[in-house]
């Protein structure tokens, strides 16, 4: 057994691609595509960003990331919005993701989602919670 605090990004993706094959096997469905979405400034560097995927009519989002000094200009609007039109196109109906309380799900209440769950002192004081919408 190995343990460690630095895996190799090709083990994650390892395991990653495991369990998505499993997932497939197990339903019979095939139709999973990673979905990123990325603003560059003009060097070519990344001021925000979204990753998640597409599998079995849902958008699972990963990750929303805005640089700090972009916050409230509307560029994590226009990632999500981005991501769902893509998720639509793919034949997705629904959208979930999950944010921690200090992070943004007031952001994505007002795009439309609503909590379905959520867990309490994770990490304490905050909390975790889990958002959905139908597409």
């Amino acid at each position: 057994m190995e343990l460690t605090d630095q895996p190799r990004s090709e083990d994650v993706q390892f395991l990653e691609d495991q369990i998505n094959e499993h997932n497939m096997v197990r339903t019979g469905r095939r139709n999973f595509r990673p979905l990123a979405l990325y603003l560059r400034d003009e060097q070519g560097g990344i001021i925000a960003g979204l990753y998640g995927f597409t599998w079995s009519g849902w958008l699972e989002i990963k990750f929303v990331w805005v640089r700090e000094d972009l916050l409230g200009r509307g560029h994590g609007r226009q990632l999500v919005e981005a991501a769902e039109a893509e998720a639509l196109a793919r034949g997705c109906e629904r959208v979930w993701l999950e944010s921690y309380t200090f992070q943004a799900p007031a952001f994505y209440q007002r795009l439309g989602c609503e909590v379905f769950g959520s867990l309490q002192d994770c990490p304490a004081p905050h909390g975790r919670v889990f958002l959905t919408r139908t597409l």
